[in-house]
C-alpha cells in the first residue's frame, strides 16, 4: 500500500497528537509495559510477595531507561541494578533497627548523589540508588533470614528481567525512536523560527531576546540527543535519510542565527516595513512547513513539497540605499533557510540523496561517549565542586527527614517524605523551587484524582490498566514536565496501596500522603541553601570555556580558504561549532538559574546577558562569513580577502584568549558607515566588500566580548 502525500490535520489537536506520538511517551509506555509484564508473570508463577519485591527491582532500573542508541544500552542500565541490589538488601536487613538504618541512609545518600558528577548520565543512577533504599523501606520486612534472602533474590530477578526487556525493547524501537526524536527536533526548530520571526516586527518586545536564548539552549540540548540516536550506525537508506535531515536542520539553525544581524538598521526606517513583513511571513511559513515535516514523520506520510521562494525574494521592489542593500542581504539569508528547508523536504521525500560521506565520517565524532569513567568524579572531588556540595546537602536533608519521620504518628508511610526530598532537591536553587512547586501541586491533584478513582470502585482489570498508564506518564514526562510526573506518581502509589490493601482507610492514606509531601518539600527547600554552590562561582569557568570555544570556532570557520571540499576541515569546523553552541548553552542555563538566587550572591546579570548576546552575534557573523566562503566563493576576490581572513582569525584569537584586551582596539577598526558605503549589490556583484564588513564586525564584537568578559572575571575576583 503506497503512502499518500501528507497534509497537516486541522481538526485533531496537534499538540495532543504530537505528545501521543513522542519518543518520551513511547519510552514511558515501554517501561510501564515491562513493569506490568514482569510483575504480573512473577505474581502468577510465584506469588504476591515475590511480585512486590521484583517490582521494586524493576522500578529501580527504570529511571536510566531512556530512548538511547542500541550500542551500550545495557551499560546505561546495569549500574542501577548493581548499586540497587546491595542497598535494597542492607535496608531489608536493618529494617527494624532505626538507628543503624539511619547510619546507612546518610552515607549512602551522599554516595548516590555524587552521581551528578556524570551529568545527565549520572543523575538517573542517583535516583535509582535512592529508590532502592526508599522502596525497600516501603516493603514489609521479612520475618526471618530465609525470607529476607528470598526478597533480595526476587529483587534481583525483577531487575535482571527488566535489563533484558529494556535492552530488547530499545533495540526494537530504535528506528521509531530515530524518527520521533528527529520530529521533536524539527518542532523545536520551528518554534525558534516563529519566535525569531516576531523580531521582524517594528514593535518587537525586548523579552523576545531572552525567549530566543532559552529556545536556542533547548534546541542545542535536543540536537545532541538527536545526534546520539540518529547518527548511530547510519548503514541503511532510511537511517541515512534521517541523518541527512538532521544535518539540514543544523544548517537551518545556523542560517537562522545570522538572520538577527542588522535588524535594528531596518526597523529604524519605516520604508522597509513592508519588506520586513514579507520576510517575516516567509519565516512563519517555513516554521509551519517544518512542523508539517515533523507531523509527516510521526504519522509515516510523505511530506509536502517545499519551494525555495528565491525568485520571489529577488523580485521584490528593492531601493538603492545602503540599508536596502543590507535588507537584500537579509533576504539572501532567508533564501538560504528556504533552500535548506526545501533540501530537507527533498531528502524526506527520497528525491535527494543525503551526503553519505559526511554522515559516515561524522557520526562517531558527534555522539556522546558510552563508557563510564572515574575521571568526572575525580575532577569534582574538591570543596568548590557543585556535585560534592549537592551530595553533602542531600545527605543532611535525608538524615534530618529520617529522624523526623521516626516521631511522626504515621511511620508506615515515612518513606514518602524521603522520596519527596529525592525528587525535589536539585543541584540549584532555581531547579529545587521549580520541583517543589510541581511536587506539591502534583501530589494535591494526584490525591484528588486517586480518591475519585477509588470512590468509583473500578474493576481489578481497570485498576491494572490505570496503573500501567500512570507509570508510563510518570516515567515519560520525568524530564519534560515534572508536574505530570508528580500527578501520575501519586495516582500510581495510592492506587497500588489500595489494591494491596496497605491502607485500611483510603481517605486517611490520601491525607497522610499529602502531609508527607508537604513535609518533604518543606525540608528540601531550606536545605537547598546548605553548602550552596551559587552560580556565581561557576560563571568564570563557563566564560573561559566559551571564549576558548569561540576562538577555536573563528580559526576554523575563517581558515577554510584553500579548499571548501576538505572533509577533515569540514568535520573539525562542525565539532568546533558544536562546542561553541554547547558552551554558550551552559552559560545561558547558569544565568537563568542565577536569577532565582538571592540578590546578594547573584552575578552581574546585565553584564552576563550582554556577554551572551555578543557571543551569539559573533557566532552569527562568523557563520555569515563562512557561508559566503562556502556558497559564494566564485563571487569573491580570493586574492583580496585571503590575507584579511588570516589576519581576522589571528586577531580574534588574540582578543578572546590572549592578554587583556584594550578598549582602544575598537577604535582601530574600520568605521561601520564607511563599510556600508563600500557594499555592492548582494544579488549581482562582487561580494568581497560584504565579507570584509563581516570580518570587521566580527573583530569588533570579539573586542567587546572580551572587554565584557574581563569585567565579569574582575568582578568575581573582587568578591
Amino acid at each position: 500500500m503506497s503512502l499518500a502525500p501528507f497534509k497537516s490535520p486541522t481538526t485533531f489537536p496537534l499538540t495532543a497528537s504530537r505528545i501521543l506520538l513522542s519518543y518520551y511517551l513511547t519510552n514511558g509506555l515501554s517501561a510501564a509495559l515491562g513493569l506490568l509484564m514482569i510483575s504480573g508473570a512473577i505474581q502468577y508463577f510465584i506469588g504476591n510477595v515475590a511480585a512486590a519485591a521484583a517490582s521494586v527491582g524493576v522500578i529501580v532500573c527504570i529511571p536510566p531507561d531512556q530512548a538511547a542508541p542500541r550500542q551500550g544500552k545495557i551499560w546505561q542500565l546495569l549500574p542501577a541494578a548493581l548499586i540497587g541490589l546491595p542497598l535494597f538488601t542492607a535496608v531489608q536487613f536493618w529494617h527494624n533497627s532505626p538507628w543503624i538504618l539511619g547510619a546507612l541512609l546518610i552515607p549512602s545518600t551522599f554516595l548516590a548523589f555524587l552521581g551528578a558528577a556524570w551529568g545527565k548520565r549520572g543523575l538517573p543512577i542517583s535516583v535509582s540508588a535512592m529508590f532502592a533504599m526508599i522502596f525497600s523501606m516501603a516493603t514489609p520486612q521479612a520475618a526471618n533470614v530465609n525470607l529476607l534472602v528470598d526478597n533480595c533474590l526476587y529483587f534481583a530477578l525483577g531487575a535482571g528481567l527488566y535489563l533484558g526487556y529494556a535492552t530488547l525493547a530499545n533495540s526494537l524501537l530504535n528506528q521509531r525512536y530515530r524518527v520521533q526524536i528527529l520530529a521533536d527536533t524539527l518542532l523545536l526548530l520551528a518554534k525558534l523560527l516563529q519566535t525569531q520571526a516576531q523580531q521582524f516586527a517594528a514593535n518587537a518586545e525586548l523579552a523576545l531576546h531572552g525567549q530566543i536564548l532559552q529556545q536556542q539552549t533547548a534546541l542545542a540540548d535536543q540536537l545532541q540527543t538527536a545526534r546520539d540516536l540518529v547518527l548511530e550506525n547510519p548503514n541503511t537508506l532510511k537511517r541515512q535519510r534521517l541523518a541527512g535531515m538532521l544535518i539540514q536542520a543544523l544548517e537551518i539553525r545556523d542560517h537562522l542565527l545570522v538572520c538577527e544581524l542588522d535588524l535594528e538598521f531596518f526597523k529604524q526606517n519605516h520604508d522597509h516595513q513592508p519588506l520586513l513583513v514579507e520576510l517575516q511571513r516567509l519565516l512563519i511559513i517555513t516554521a509551519t512547513e517544518l512542523q508539517q515535516q515533523a507531523d509527516a514523520l510521526l504519522l509515516k506520510h510523505i511530506p509536502n513539497v517545499i519551494h525555495s521562494h528565491r525568485e520571489h525574494l529577488a523580485a521584490q521592489p528593492w531601493a538603492d540605499t545602503n540599508t536596502s542593500k543590507l535588507l537584500r542581504g537579509l533576504a539572501g539569508r532567508i533564501s538560504l533557510i528556504r533552500d535548506e528547508t526545501a533540501k530537507l523536504s527533498r531528502i524526506a521525500r527520497s528525491e535527494l540523496a543525503p551526503d553519505v560521506e559526511l554522515i559516515h565520517s561524522a557520526w562517531r565524532m558527534f555522539v556522546s561517549p558510552l563508557a563510564w569513567s572515574w575521571r568526572p568524579l575525580i575532577n569534582h572531588w574538591h570543596w568548590q565542586a557543585p556535585p560534592l556540595r549537592h551530595a553533602l546537602r542531600a545527605a543532611a536533608a535525608i538524615g534530618f527527614a529520617y529522624g523526623l519521620s521516626l516521631i511522626l504518628p504515621w511511620k508506615a508511610h515515612a518513606y514518602w517524605i524521603l522520596l519527596t526530598i529525592v525528587v525535589v532537591l536539585r543541584g540549584s536553587l532555581a531547579q529545587t523551587l521549580e520541583r517543589r512547586n510541581s511536587r506539591v501541586l502534583g501530589t494535591l491533584l494526584g490525591c484528588l484524582l486517586a480518591g475519585a478513582i477509588i470512590y468509583t470502585h473500578p474493576s481489578a482489570i481497570g485498576l491494572l490498566v490505570l496503573i500501567t498508564i500512570a507509570q508510563a506518564l510518570a516515567h515519560g514526562f520525568s524530564a519534560k514536565r515534572y508536574l505530570v510526573t508528580a500527578i501520575s506518581a501519586t495516582v500510581l502509589g495510592l492506587v497500588q496501596a489500595h489494591m494491596l490493601n496497605f491502607a485500611a482507610n483510603p481517605v486517611v492514606d490520601v491525607l497522610e500522603r499529602l502531609a508527607d509531601t508537604l513535609i518533604g518539600a518543606a525540608i528540601a527547600w531550606p536545605f537547598s541553601y546548605l553548602f550552596p554552590s551559587w552560580e556565581r562561582s561557576q560563571i568564570p569557568k563557563l566564560i573561559k570555556r566559551s571564549l576558548s570555544a569561540q576562538a577555536q570556532h573563528a580559526q576554523l570557520a575563517l581558515g577554510m580558504v584553500q579548499s571548501t571540499t576538505n572533509p577533515a576541515a569540514e568535520l573539525d569546523w562542525r565539532l568546533a561549532r558544536r562546542e561553541a553552541y554547547n558552551s554558550l548553552s551552559a552559560l545561558v542555563q547558569a544565568t537563568e538559574r542565577a536569577i532565582a538566587e538571592p540578590r546578594a550572591v547573584q552575578p552581574p546579570l546585565a553584564l552576563l546577558e550582554q556577554l551572551i548576546a555578543q557571543s551569539y552575534q559573533l557566532l552569527a557573523q562568523l557563520t555569515a562569513a563562512k557561508t559566503l566562503i562556502s556558497l559564494r566563493r566564485e563571487r569573491l576576490d580570493m586574492m583580496q580577502i585571503g590575507e584579511a581572513l588570516r589576519n581576522t582569525s589571528d586577531k580574534i584569537h588574540v582578543h578572546l584568549v590572549g592578554e587583556k584586551c584594550r578598549e582602544k582596539s575598537i577604535d582601530d577598526l574600520n568605521d561601520e558607515l564607511l563599510m556600508l558605503n563600500m557594499l555592492s549589490d548582494p544579488f549581482a556583484e562582487d561580494l568581497s566588500p560584504w565579507l570584509l564588513r563581516r570580518l570587521n564586525l566580527a573583530e569588533r564584537i570579539a573586542v567587546e566580548l572580551r572587554l565584557c568578559a574581563d569585567k565579569l572575571l574582575a568582578d568575581e575576583q573582587s568578591v
